[in-house]
């Protein structure tokens, strides 16, 4: 995963994981996105640690941690706050970063 940065923030499209250093469904979370990042051995999410970044948290009206934040289109199509399963996050996946599993 790379730190996102205020360039990344003013994209039009990104997967955001918001994250606290201390938060133990954060690390397993995170495990979670690194399998799959793993598997398609690509950076596929930013990072983000909350704690250093309250007024991107109030503006966007993030609720808790752990979140996926994704933006598409230049707006913030989706928060997910339940994790579940590394299907669980997959299947937001398939829905707005379908050229994960595109053929070559």
């Amino acid at each position: 995963m790379q730190q996102i940065t205020d360039d990344v923030l003013q994209q039009e499209r990104y997967l955001l994981y918001i994250y606290t250093p201390f938060c133990g469904t954060c690390a397993l979370a995170r495990s979670m996105l690194e399998k799959i990042e793993a598997v398609h051995q690509q950076n596929i999410f930013y990072e983000m640690n909350a704690s250093l970044n309250p007024d991107f948290m109030q503006n966007y009206k993030v609720e808790s941690v752990p979140s996926l934040l994704i933006k598409q289109d230049g707006e913030v199509k989706d928060k997910v706050y339940a994790f579940k399963s590394i299907a669980n996050v997959y299947s937001y996946l398939m829905t707005y970063k379908p050229e994960l599993f595109a053929a070559n």
